[in-house]
């Protein structure tokens, strides 16, 4: 049976649609930086996913050509994630999606190298016939943070982390956004094949006691 993070790591993939604090240790992912509105049909963040997939499956497969990395296990590619932000906003103006600065992310298992992560972007450049170096090997640890299962259309996560900032408050923390520590949101969901109402989405913030 394939690894898979969801099932292995619950705690951070699968929370309750209530809030919870959690420490989330290190991790390395492929990544690629971008701005302006993730909706923007052909737009630099659709273009940003294409690449993430590229070199996410090319890893994935890897045990099916000559290239082997040591420690290999067969697994199921992570879901998407992304890191968000806007100049001179404390959070997230969901009003404003233009403004939109972003870290699209996908999870790397633990052996993968960075030797690995070049081999891929090279391979995947080539049989996918799509420029894969804008991917980056990206190192995050984000510590202390506070999460919840959003349920719904990404329009209404203010009122999520309405609640998530409520917790907060009642519990002695408070949110440490800032130009190292982000608003993070983990992907569960498949717009195309869901409808908004039914999407799942994990909010996460960076928090710190008061």
């Amino acid at each position: 049976m394939p690894f898979d993070f969801k099932k292995e790591y619950k705690e951070f993939y699968m929370p309750k649609n209530k809030p919870a604090i959690v420490e989330v240790p290190k991790a390395n992912y492929i990544a690629v930086r971008g701005t302006g509105d993730p909706n923007e049909e052909e737009g630099a963040y659709k273009q940003a996913i294409g690449v993430l997939y590229a070199v996410a499956y090319t890893l994935k497969m890897s045990y099916k050509t000559d290239y082997k990395m040591e420690g290999f296990y067969e697994y199921v590619v992570p879901p998407l994630e992304g890191f968000w932000w806007q100049e001179g906003v404390i959070g997230v103006d969901y009003s404003d999606k233009s403004a939109f600065h972003w870290i699209s992310v996908i999870r790397l298992p633990d052996f993968v190298t960075r030797k690995d992560f070049d081999w891929a972007v090279e391979i995947a450049t080539k049989k996918k016939k799509l420029d894969c170096s804008r991917a980056e090997f990206l190192t995050i640890e984000e510590g202390l943070c506070v999460q919840i299962m959003h349920l719904g259309s990404y329009d209404t996560e203010p009122e999520s982390v309405a609640l998530m900032d409520a917790y907060l408050a009642e519990n002695g923390y408070e949110n440490d956004i800032n130009e190292t520590r982000l608003h993070h949101e983990i992907y569960l969901s498949d717009p195309r094949k869901a409808e908004p109402e039914k999407w799942k989405t994990v909010i996460r913030h960076p928090i710190k006691k008061c």
